[in-house]
């Protein structure tokens, strides 16, 4: 498995943390890295303009995936110019993690 580190592309945001994903070394295409990056951080494929290698390298095809090494880091930069409409940031009931009773305790 290759290991990347990929997250959207917001200057907006204060916190704009990155994920890892893994990819298939025998899968290594542009194709696939799009899909998986998509998939993890919840983006529609067909908003992605292009896939950047940080901190100033666009990828454009095979090849270019092929030589990632493990830990990379990547933006992925949409076209739309408001981020929120592309994605569905979840709600705190939603959050892995939380707890309902635990919030309504009082004290």
């Amino acid at each position: 498995e290759l290991v990347l580190k990929v997250r959207i592309q917001t200057p907006s945001l204060r916190e704009n943390d990155f994920i890892e994903i893994e990819l298939d070394r025998q899968e290594l295409t542009y194709k696939e890295l799009l899909r998986v990056s998509c998939r993890e951080l919840g983006v529609n494929p067909e908003h992605v303009q292009k896939i950047r290698k940080l901190p100033n390298t666009m990828l454009r095809k095979d090849k270019d995936v092929a030589r990632l090494q493990d830990f990379q880091e990547l933006e992925l930069v949409l076209t739309v110019s408001d981020k929120n409409l592309l994605f569905r940031v979840p709600t705190l009931s939603e959050q892995s993690g939380y707890n309902k009773k635990a919030s309504e305790l009082t004290y």
